[in-house]
């Protein structure tokens, strides 16, 4: 493997990433299973629901004995008896006829909607007023409307939100085969980092990126396990990479910040050309921050691990994990949309002012959102985005910032006052 430094755009960085297979399957119970991707239909047992229940507390009817039903003409039924969520009805109910029935009791026989209690006046002695029409199938959960017996209830790459997990436990599925999450190893490097216990002393710092990085790999779904500060010496970093890589079960993806860039103590590059099956796919990316970002793939049989040079700057390996790295990982994961921007958390914002920019990469700008100003005529329109501008090796950007806005490479700026999607970080 030899070095090289040829900046890709972000799209064709995004293509690398979209290369990598996902992760293949594992069963989980149903209570970790929140977050997780489908990797095979969930096949429904029986009907749900097994019956027409009702959908709500009132009177199971036939919709035709309410037709025309309103508050001065209202309609008069008869009522046969009440039907309890534990008691099915044992009796038909005869045209003219009703039954008072609660929330997820089963529809007698004969009834074919359900008619609000408010919209009823129990008239006594077995006669009830209805004041309103009802359609057929009205408030009325239908045999079969969630799941139909033999069918997937939920189909492979759905992500398991709690609704999801809900229909699980409503089929008797508690058990369930998902896609694995990625297991991701994080590495510091650089002779002048100390843990953050440690008081520098001049020319030194204190390690943050094994920390946010961790934190950005766990709020992805995924598990992350930091080795802490390699130093900048060739054989210290080829041990630690071979560690993250298959020591401890090994990582399916390695974090390894700091040593990306091209300066005389970078020696990513030059440690991956000592693991065997690695192959360099990018050193460099049209991205601001976070330039000097590497891609790898260490091909082994059976499948292949990836491994991220990320820049030390704090603020570039952030942005550069937000963009590239968080999508991903869930990606692997099994998120078929982890890449598509149009369905991350966003709103649509106003800046506040100009942001210049260098045509040719992409610029995601810290930003803090505030109202708009409601003093005017008018609502104000959308939030305003104030630009937190400032060097990548600086942490204020980042805590001050609600959001990032993207800046297209074909751009050369955003002009103050212009609408964009903020990406909420």
């Amino acid at each position: 493997m030899t070095g090289f430094f040829n900046v890709l755009s972000v799209e064709a960085f995004t293509e690398l990433l979209r290369a990598f297979p996902p992760l293949g399957p594992e069963t989980v119970d149903l209570h970790r299973a929140d977050g997780r991707v489908l990797a095979a239909d969930v096949i429904a047992p029986e009907d749900l629901p097994l019956t027409d229940r009702a959908g709500m507390d009132g009177y199971a009817v036939r919709a035709a004995d309410l037709f025309g039903a309103t508050e001065t003409n209202p309609a008069y039924l008869e009522c046969d008896g009440r039907v309890d969520i534990e008691h099915p009805a044992t009796f038909a109910v005869a045209p003219g006829r009703c039954a008072a029935i609660v929330t997820g009791g089963v529809m007698p026989e004969g009834t074919d909607a359900v008619i609000m209690v408010e919209h009823t006046q129990d008239l006594g002695a077995g006669t009830i007023e209805m004041r309103r029409a009802v359609a057929p199938g009205e408030n009325v959960m239908l045999r079969g409307e969630d799941a139909v017996a033999g069918t997937p209830a939920l189909a492979a790459g759905a992500r398991l939100r709690p609704q999801e997990v809900g229909m699980l436990a409503a089929v008797g599925a508690t058990e369930v085969r998902v896609h694995r999450a990625p297991r991701v190893v994080v590495i510091s490097t650089g002779d002048e980092l100390v843990a953050p216990q440690v008081t520098p002393r001049p020319g030194q710092v204190r390690d943050v990126n094994s920390h946010t990085l961790a934190a950005l790999v766990r709020r992805a779904g995924c598990e992350a396990r930091c080795l802490g500060i390699v130093p900048d010496h060739l054989d210290a970093l080829e041990a630690a990479l071979r560690e993250a890589l298959w020591g401890n079960g090994g990582g399916d993806v390695v974090l390894l910040s700091g040593g990306s860039s091209v300066g005389v103590r970078d020696l990513t590059v030059a440690a991956l050309s000592r693991i065997e099956g690695a192959e360099l796919l990018a050193h460099g990316v049209a991205i601001s921050p976070g330039k000097p970002t590497i891609l790898a793939r260490v091909r082994e049989d059976g499948g292949c691990r990836a491994v991220w040079g990320l820049p030390g700057q704090v603020t570039s390996a952030q942005v550069v994990m937000f963009v590239l790295g968080m999508p991903f990982l869930r990606h692997l994961s099994g998120r078929a949309d982890a890449f598509d921007r149009s369905l991350w958390p966003a709103r649509r914002v106003r800046l506040a002012r100009n942001v210049a920019s260098r045509q040719g990469r992409e610029d995601w700008v810290r930003v803090r959102i505030e109202p708009a100003d409601r003093t005017g005529p008018g609502d104000g329109g959308p939030p305003l985005a104030v630009p937190l501008l400032g060097k990548s090796g600086l942490l204020r950007t980042l805590t001050g910032a609600d959001a990032v806005v993207r800046i297209p490479a074909r751009a050369e700026g955003l002009v103050a006052g212009s609408e964009h999607d903020a990406y909420l970080i």
